[in-house]
């Protein structure tokens, strides 16, 4: 059991790290916003590692990148990525490692479910602290129009990705985090 938390802290990591140096190349071309970098790990963690890890990338991700990098900035987007990122993983490893849904309806409602707690939480922002950001849905639909990209490279990729990791990285070098 130990052995097991072990490596899911350590596979957490990992994507974490990927997490945030994926959206710093990214942000080299002014293209984060488009792309959408630190979705992915953040998605791709929540196949591979159990409920409360899957949460905790979504978590620490944007924490830490806003700590380290200056993005995203700490007010407004900060809040509103946290929540969002953290309905990804939780919505992620239910749906694909606890229902057993196939990973493409998954993968869409994670995302769906994610935009819809990232407005609850503009909304917040906006009644409650003044935040300068559109309406939630004015930001849902800039968000989708600006980061469609991006949803089209998660919907390509992160199939692709979870198939390899499942196959190849987790079960022959490091075991079966499931287990």
């Amino acid at each position: 059991m130990q052995k097991k938390i072990v490596k899911e802290i350590v596979i957490s990591g990992l994507f974490i790290a990927i997490g945030l140096i994926l959206p710093m190349l990214f942000h080299i071309f002014n293209a984060g916003a488009m792309f959408l970098p630190m979705h992915i790990p953040v998605l791709v963690a929540a196949c591979i590692v159990s409920l409360p890890f899957a949460i905790a990338v979504g978590v620490i991700t944007p924490i830490l990148s806003s700590l380290l990098t200056g993005m995203p900035p700490m007010f407004p987007v900060l809040p509103f990525m946290i929540f969002e990122l953290m309905t990804y993983g939780a919505t992620m490893n239910l749906l694909y490692r606890k229902f057993r849904l196939n990973i493409y309806p998954s993968l869409i409602l994670s995302m769906t479910f994610g935009r819809i707690v990232s407005s609850l939480v503009v909304w917040v922002l906006v009644s409650f602290f003044m935040a300068k950001l559109p309406n939630p849905f004015t930001f849902v639909g800039i968000g989708i129009i600006q980061g469609l990209p991006g949803i089209v490279i998660q919907i390509i990729l992160i199939p692709r990705i979870v198939s390899v990791l499942e196959r190849g990285i987790f079960t022959k070098r490091v075991g079966n985090v499931y287990d």
